[in-house]
């Protein structure tokens, strides 16, 4: 049994924070550990909520407001806050737990700045993961928030019990609402700064997106009324207490109708597809594989090869590799 296990289920926070480090790891032997460990853990749930939306609309403020309440109502609360990489130097700020000082002291909460580290989607390479640590760890909520970069990001939604998303008054009107995209994942929007002059045009913007969201195809896992647009403020608290109740109103149904262990089913299969393509893309990053990239990539930069044909021979290629390094039945026999 691994040494971090025992103390990760009584809900040590540095255990935690070792196992997160673990499994966000690159290292051959650490992938392996962190295999074994998440396959040890416990079969706990909390609820997972992502939160999603435009830089600068507020999200840190409005989870530390949100993370607060929930902990003031005696609720565990972990915060998976996902950086975006600079695409020159890889580097990120992680700067999360200073924009939520008050939380971040807070005893009954957990924050964890993670960089996406290029990947797609607003989320990291082992959000999955780390969100299974910290349910064994004895949370009760878990809320996930995304880079913010805008319509695309919704691979959240295929790791969350409940996709939120957090926008700004006036910043949009129905049309804006309709795009498909980040918008049709959405199961609460929550327009935030409804506070002080802002208040009459975060109105509008409610009933702009509550009118958008009537024009969208109602889907099998959402009640009467769902998804619904609400106004908040994080920075006055106002409103914050309805939407946690929304909240648990949507999952309360969906649990009561069969959807929430649906999803969470469907869920665990893309998590395997997903590992099962990248433990595929890893393969290219082989040195014999690279040396193989290299010299067909020179070959199409010079036009001696096309593209697609230069791809074909490289798959041809690995699968060759795969036979020699593996043999054939007969040969095993």
């Amino acid at each position: 049994m691994d040494e971090l296990l025992q103390p990760l289920i009584d809900g040590d926070r540095r255990a935690l924070s070792r196992a997160i480090t673990l499994v966000e790891s690159t290292r051959p032997d650490h992938r392996a550990r962190a295999v074994a460990l998440i396959a040890a853990l416990p079969d706990r749930q909390a609820l997972r909520i992502g939160l999603s939306g435009t830089p600068g609309v507020g999200k840190s403020t409005f989870i530390e407001a949100f993370g607060t309440m929930l902990t003031g109502q005696g609720l565990r609360v972990a915060v998976l806050a996902v950086d975006p990489s600079s695409a020159r130097s890889g580097g990120s700020i992680l700067g999360d737990k200073t924009r939520m000082e008050m939380l971040s002291r807070n005893p009954m909460a957990f924050i964890r700045p993670t960089p996406s580290s290029a990947q797609l989607g607003g989320v990291a390479r082992r959000t999955r993961e780390t969100i299974r640590l910290c349910e064994a760890a004895g949370y009760d909520v878990v809320l996930i928030e995304t880079v913010g970069v805008g319509q695309s990001e919704t691979l959240v939604a295929e790791m969350c019990d409940l996709f939120t998303l957090l926008l700004a008054p006036a910043g949009g009107d129905e049309l804006q609402g309709v795009k498909r995209g980040i918008m049709e994942m959405a199961d609460l929007i929550l327009v935030n700064k409804a506070d002080g002059d802002l208040l009459a045009t975060a109105r509008r913007t409610v009933a702009d997106y509550a009118g958008a969201l009537r024009l969208l195809r109602k889907r099998p896992q959402d009640p009467e009324g769902f998804p619904k647009a609400l106004p908040v403020s994080a920075a006055t608290g106002e409103g914050l207490d309805k939407a946690w109740a929304e909240m648990q109103a949507l999952i309360e149904w969906r649990r009561a109708h069969g959807h929430f262990d649906a999803t969470r089913a469907a869920q665990a299969r893309h998590w395997f597809e997903a590992e099962l393509r990248a433990g595929l893309l890893a393969r290219l990053d082989q040195p014999r594989a690279r040396a193989e990239i290299q010299r067909l990539g020179e070959a199409v930069a010079a036009g001696a090869l096309a593209p697609g044909a230069a791809a074909s021979e490289l798959l041809d290629w690995l699968g060759h590799a795969e036979e020699a390094c593996t043999g054939t039945g007969a040969e095993v026999e």
